[in-house]
């Protein structure tokens, strides 16, 4: 399974956005699972619901973080913007109320978490999104050695 499958799997099972990236990578940290989850939690919905960055691309950032220990902070943040910009570049955004509205998702604005259900699913991108966050993510981890 590739770790955009991983991806997908972990946000159609219930992760959010940020926890279904970090989680497809928690094989290769040295953070259990729970504590990945958690730390990724407040990350959904475009950081707290409130639309701004997508969690998928946010749990990448978070992801490289702990992927990379070796990395200075300015060497990590070239790695941020340039995951950011192969994200922008394949799906026109990488601010969540606009991947959303562009497909028709009307955001009610509340910090309530939408109940997981087929129709859910079924009308969002997210699944996608989060798939070419990880392949992304991929690519940066073989450019920098850190996967074959």
């Amino acid at each position: 399974m590739t770790r955009a499958e991983r991806a997908k799997n972990n946000f159609t099972a219930g992760c959010n956005c940020a926890q279904a990236v970090v989680l497809a990578f928690a094989d290769l940290t040295e953070g259990d699972e729970a504590t990945l989850s958690r730390m990724a939690i407040g990350m959904g919905g475009g950081m707290g619901r409130m639309g701004e960055v997508c969690g998928a691309v946010s749990g990448a950032a978070m992801a490289l973080g702990l992927l990379f220990p070796e990395k200075t902070k300015s060497e990590i943040y070239v790695l941020v913007q340039a995951h950011a910009k192969a994200f922008r570049d394949a799906n026109g955004s990488y601010i969540c109320r606009e991947l959303l509205s562009g497909a028709g998702i009307v955001r009610d604005g509340t910090p309530n978490a939408e109940a997981r259900t087929p129709a859910y699913y079924r009308k969002r991108p997210c699944a996608e999104l989060v798939g070419d966050s990880a392949r992304i993510l991929e690519d940066i981890l073989r450019e920098n050695g850190k996967l074959l």
